[in-house]
């Protein structure tokens, strides 16, 4: 079974505790032993992928409420990219509609879920890309959804800078491929390789998966591994251009 049948299908306060407990509300601690044990998983890396899986659900639902209306692209969009199975739709809803009736305290989901993914991380990276994704599936992102979204990634241990690359890359604007690997246009090529190489391994499937991110989701949702590699074969064909 997935994911989504061992930890929405039930009440799965157990081991959390703070808002995310207080949200799903009871303490059945035999959800996460029965998830752990099928998927052969400790105790630190189960919940950290359901970490991911309610950190998704919530923080998408209190975005999508930050304008003030939940608009039907953004639901189609949520439902597309997080691919929840057609038998788990109506569990994964009820936590949705219980999430977004308000956007207050969306700090404190945020800050817990940070916590358990780690700050800074790769999986966080991919976390917030579904964020913006969401956000922009009506067309634009709201002043409000941007300052929700900034927020977020705040917290979640983002430089402004590293926000707006995410965000441009999923707007379809230029995104500077010197930027997105954080080298320099002068440097020498095999600098930037290295560099490449580097981000490659930071936010390869397996890390992903070691740090908190589902097997379900892993398949279809590594943009910022997809956007390093696309840096790196736009650079490597303008500098072999240029030096050849």
């Amino acid at each position: 079974m997935t994911i989504w049948g061992k930890i929405i299908g039930s009440a799965t306060g157990f081991a959390f505790g703070g808002p995310i407990g207080a949200l799903l509300g009871g303490a059945a601690g035999h959800a996460l032993d029965k998830f752990k044990t099928k998927q052969n998983l400790p105790d630190e890396l189960a919940l950290k992928q359901i970490g991911f899986t309610i950190g998704v659900i919530v923080l998408s639902a209190k975005m999508a409420k930050a304008d003030g209306k939940v608009t039907k692209s953004e639901i189609k969009a949520f439902k597309e990219k997080i691919n929840i199975p057609d038998n788990e739709i109506k569990n994964v809803a009820r936590l949705w509609d219980q999430a977004k009736k308000t956007t207050d305290g969306f700090e404190v989901y945020a800050t817990q879920i940070s916590n358990l993914l780690e700050k800074n991380s790769s999986v966080l990276e991919e976390l917030l890309n579904l964020l913006v994704i969401i956000a922009e599936a009506d067309g634009k992102i709201t002043k409000l959804e941007n300052l929700y979204l900034r927020k977020v990634s705040n917290i979640f241990g983002f430089s402004d800078l590293d926000f707006e690359r995410i965000c441009s890359s999923k707007l379809n604007r230029f995104t500077d491929p010197y930027q997105t690997l954080g080298v320099l246009k002068d440097m020498p090529i095999e600098e930037i390789k290295k560099k490449w190489k580097a981000l490659v391994m930071k936010h390869h499937p397996d890390r992903l998966i070691s740090q908190g991110m589902p097997k379900d989701l892993i398949k279809t949702h590594t943009y910022r591994l997809k956007e390093i590699n696309n840096a790196w074969d736009l650079i490597k064909k303008k500098k072999y251009d240029v030096n050849g």
